[in-house]
């Protein structure tokens, strides 16, 4: 098995055993094993698989990028990244899909939660997007497709399972939100705006310092530092 089919495989593996073990596996090992018991088992598998990816993705090979990359791809990724940043930061606080959530549903959709009820998984996607778009070797789209896939199946299967547990909060709340980006306000149930302090200015800030990260890091001059610095 070569290096990059090896980080498709671990990949596969980490976000495989996160929904098997998430859902149908749940039930019957937390009965067998006890709730402390069952978390241990997560805890192992998740940290295993997440390592095995770590490890391959850092011995794949640099394969030719699959299109050219110039300054205007780069642009469209800053752009992106900044809006995953945003949705990430305001997903924190006052969300419902959070454990320990709120006895109702909010009464609106505000600020991120207007744009999707899942702002968290959805920055995760772009995250994956914007480094897909700016970095397309073999081994980068598929740890970014796994990414995707473990963020955006993973907030269909949240809605399912909270509609299960706290069906007079979910239910209400997804009548008032939608799951894709913007569903919401061109349905007509939600409108733009009503964005936090936090929202933005702690978005802003991540996006700054994640993007600077990868010089230090990664010898890349990412987001805005590609043009300043």
């Amino acid at each position: 098995m070569d290096g990059t089919t090896m980080v498709a495989v671990a990949a596969g593996s980490f976000v495989g055993s996160h929904f098997l073990l998430s859902h149908p596996f749940r039930a019957p090992l937390v009965k067998a094993l006890g709730n402390g018991g069952f978390t241990i088992l997560y805890a192992l598998v998740a940290f295993a698989t997440l390592g095995w990816t770590a490890n391959a993705y850092k011995a794949a090979p640099i394969t030719p990028m699959l299109w050219d990359v110039g300054d205007g791809l780069w642009a469209v990724g800053t752009a992106i990244m900044l809006v995953a940043s945003i949705l990430l930061v305001g997903s924190l606080i006052g969300n419902p899909a959070l454990p320990g959530p709120a006895a109702k549903a909010p009464e609106k959709a505000r600020g991120v939660f207007a744009i999707t009820r899942h702002p968290m998984m959805w920055s995760f996607a772009l995250w994956a997007l914007a480094h897909v778009l700016v970095y397309p070797i073999a081994a980068n789209i598929y740890l970014s497709a796994a990414i995707a896939t473990l963020a955006l199946v993973g907030a269909a299967l949240q809605d399912a399972k909270k509609r299960a547990l706290v069906p007079e909060l979910w239910l209400v709340w997804e009548k008032r939100s939608g799951y894709w980006p913007f569903a919401a306000i061109a349905s007509g149930k939600a409108t733009f705006g009503g964005f936090r302090p936090h929202d933005i200015a702690g978005g802003v800030v991540i996006w700054l310092a994640a993007t600077w990260a990868h010089i230090p890091m990664a010898g890349i001059a990412a987001g805005i530092w590609r043009w300043v610095g």
